[in-house]
């Protein structure tokens, strides 16, 4: 059984037919909406998908307890070298297998300069990513991103994603009325909103969002989770 858990935020854990644990983008400590402490999180593999501190997170104290590989892209995955972590840089468009999980990042619209170090540094591109699991259901996590033209050819005319998890939160990335554009166009089974409701300044209500996918594709079903929820086929 795969479980896709929401952790607040953009933070995912995502646990595969094969019980490989997956950490994506875990803003944990210092993210309100936590479910849970960082100490309580496991991981095999972490995924970063852009260095800002509500992304980027805990994933360095994450993986010095747990031993887990971060991918990330390249900018980020030197960095994360230099500090003594097992990282795997990328870029977009490239693929890296991971026992029996294929990683494809894919483009988003975003910045990414680290700013969790006190010198903010350049981050490289953020990105999302398209996790292809043991029974080939793939996933695609946005990463924080607007609506754009990709999401209608490349993501979804190349890589199909079966589930997608996209922001709603409006201001930092898209907002409900751009995500149910995103959601037509990626054309998905299944849509799980993130990035909303952590503060004051992205509060949305998700069921406004859902009703406007129903209006427009009934056969994609919105999963509305609350912090700590889990997702499970």
């Amino acid at each position: 059984m795969m479980i896709i858990r929401w952790l607040g935020h953009s933070a995912f854990q995502i646990i595969t037919d094969e019980f490989l644990k997956i950490l994506i983008d875990p803003f944990i400590s210092n993210n309100p909406a936590a479910p849970v402490k960082v100490e309580e999180l496991s991981a095999d593999v972490i995924l970063v998908t852009h260095g800002h501190k509500d992304h980027f997170g805990d994933t360095m104290e994450i993986a010095d307890r747990t031993g887990a590989l971060i991918v990330a892209n390249h900018e980020e995955s030197v960095y994360l070298s230099k500090q003594g972590f097992e990282a795997i840089g990328m870029n977009i468009g490239g693929s890296v297998d991971l026992q029996d999980i294929k990683v494809t990042m894919v483009n988003s619209t975003h910045s990414s300069d680290m700013d969790f170090i006190e010198e903010v540094c350049a981050g490289g591109s953020s990105s999302g990513y398209i996790l292809e699991l043991e029974n080939g259901r793939k996933i695609y996590h946005s990463g924080d991103t607007g609506v754009f033209g990709d999401m209608k050819t490349v993501i979804r005319d190349i890589y199909k994603p079966d589930i997608a998890l996209i922001p709603i939160g409006d201001r930092f990335t898209m907002g409900p009325i751009e995500a149910t554009i995103a959601a037509e166009w990626l054309d998905p089974e299944i849509v799980i909103p993130m990035h909303y409701n952590t503060y004051p300044v992205i509060e949305q209500n998700p069921l406004e969002f859902a009703e406007r996918v129903e209006k427009i594709n009934s056969d994609i079903k919105v999963v509305i989770l609350e912090p700590g929820d889990e997702y499970r086929e």
